[in-house]
């Protein structure tokens, strides 16, 4: 397994990130798929977050990253939502007229943890640390 690392640490932070439309309204597909996710790598790079993998369906996207310790992810999410939404309406023009109100994502999403050893594991080594 390769690590990251900055000055002062060691560290290997994946995330899946689920990002729905608003009332899940079916907008995307393969060429605001693409835009979108080329808005999440530059505005990532920004925040040391790096896409890894990520896909689409009609009404929401799915994105696997990597982060450091030192990304503020809630910051992140919030610029490149805010960020993207305005620049969907303004290139894709066509979408406007099935969002509710003009906006674009709903304001929840779901992120997970990902990678390394399942969580029995962990705890059973945490709980085992000093016997031999």
């Amino acid at each position: 397994m390769k690590l990251d690392s900055n000055n002062y640490s060691v560290f290997l932070m994946y995330y899946h990130l689920v990002l729905v439309v608003k009332y899940r309204r079916q907008v995307f597909d393969s060429e605001l798929s693409d835009f979108a996710k080329e808005m999440f790598t530059d505005i990532g790079s920004k925040y040391n977050i790096s896409l890894v993998e990520w896909n689409h369906d009609q009404d929401h996207i799915q994105i696997l990253f990597k982060a450091h310790p030192n990304s503020e992810l809630s910051k992140f999410f919030n610029a490149y939502k805010s960020a993207s939404s305005r620049l969907i309406k303004r290139d894709f023009p066509h979408i406007r007229k099935k969002l509710w109100k003009e906006m674009f994502w709903s304001r929840s999403f779901c992120l997970l943890t990902t990678g390394g050893a399942p969580i029995d594991i962990l705890k059973n080594y945490i709980e085992n640390q000093g016997q031999k």
